[in-house]
């Protein structure tokens, strides 16, 4: 005869594996975060922050092709790990082109034009391909066919790499903000709630002066006070985030701390310490997990604004929402895909945490 669980964590799995849209989205944004870690293996232009620029192939449409002569550069020493985690550093250059034909002496090609007209012929000298011994070879190593799955930018990047290398920037502010707000809200939360007095009117008075503020205008005055940038970016959405938290634990610590197993951990002689981190707040998680999803979602979002607003990630580093914001004015010049493309992938990750916070919310009902 088998024994049903009685754990409540047992249980709340249980009842989450139930929910179709919260498995969903689990498995989705696991897949986001496995792209996110191997994003320049999987991206087509490996190079440091996806920005090789091709001005003569710009705002093309998803599927383009061409091909391309690379040039190679000054070889730069570089750690494999390294190269494949964080893109490879690069002199060799692209050269889009519509035509070639090998010489005796090296390779002449006409550059390609987005018009169709006749483009510049050049003729590149066999000694500037170091790995080719002969004409045949250039052909071999430094000829190939590109196909742009989704297109190129306004700046002839390939979008598709842009969009892959970004989903970094969103996962990771996420990340490190839900962070920082966790680590500020539940330390002050559990403080005002267990202690009370002075405490506790001191950081509900801190509480309400950064909750009047409104959240934009607080994100934007803390970015432009540590500076534009990448990691000061994820502290100015972290430094705003925590009153929630804080809220929230403060209410569940009040009530918690009644309970007798909290007086009976006093009159055993217990520190405050171990009674509000072995006692309190693990019994008060379940609703700051669901808050931690909501926020995650909320950050995401607040990036983007920033990034669009030209606060956020900082060129050439790919954002989701600088995407947006290079090519919002392309909706009303027939190439409304280079803003709807990461538009729908910022609303489609920010869907997910919502849902699985709803799915959560639903898991962790004692009620239900």
């Amino acid at each position: 005869m088998k024994t049903r669980s009685t754990s409540l964590s047992k249980i709340a799995l249980q009842k989450f594996k139930k929910s179709f849209w919260g498995v969903f989205s689990f498995v989705f944004l696991v897949i986001c975060t496995l792209i996110a870690i191997f994003a320049y293996a999987l991206a087509p232009d490996n190079s440091q922050n996806a920005n090789q620029q091709h001005l003569s192939i710009h705002s093309k449409p998803p599927g383009f092709k061409v091909v391309m002569l690379t040039l190679p550069g000054k070889e730069i020493k570089q750690n494999k790990l390294q190269a494949f985690f964080f893109g490879k550093k690069t002199t060799a250059s692209e050269i889009p082109i519509s035509d070639y034909q090998l010489t005796k002496t090296g390779i002449l090609i006409t550059q390609y034009t987005p018009n169709g007209s006749s483009g510049v012929q050049k003729e590149y000298l066999l000694t500037k391909f170091p790995k080719a011994k002969t004409v045949k070879d250039i052909k071999k190593k430094y000829l190939t066919q590109k196909t742009f799955l989704l297109g190129t930018d306004k700046y002839g990047r390939d979008l598709l790499s842009r969009m892959l290398v970004g989903i970094r920037i969103s996962l990771s502010i996420g990340f490190i903000a839900v962070l920082i707000s966790l680590l500020i809200g539940i330390t002050l939360g559990a403080i005002a709630g267990y202690f009370g007095g002075l405490a506790d009117t001191i950081i509900m008075w801190l509480i309400n002066v950064t909750w009047s503020i409104p959240t934009l205008l607080l994100v934007i005055a803390i970015t432009l006070a540590l500076g534009k940038g990448f990691w000061q970016v994820f502290i100015a959405v972290g430094l705003t985030m925590w009153v929630e938290v804080a809220r929230v634990v403060r209410g569940q610590v009040l009530s918690i701390k009644k309970m007798q197993y909290v007086t009976a951990a006093r009159t055993l002689g217990f520190s405050n310490w171990r009674i509000i981190t072995k006692h309190i707040l693990p019994n008060s998680m379940a609703p700051v997990i669901i808050i931690s999803a909501a926020n995650f979602a909320a950050a995401i979002l607040i990036e983007s604004g920033l990034s669009f607003l030209g606060i956020g990630a900082q060129p050439p580093m790919p954002s989701w929402g600088g995407i947006i914001k290079d090519h919002y004015s392309y909706i009303i010049l027939g190439k409304p895909y280079l803003a709807i493309i990461p538009g729908l992938a910022i609303m489609s990750l920010v869907t997910a945490f919502m849902l699985i916070g709803n799915a959560l919310r639903d898991a962790l009902d004692v009620k239900g």
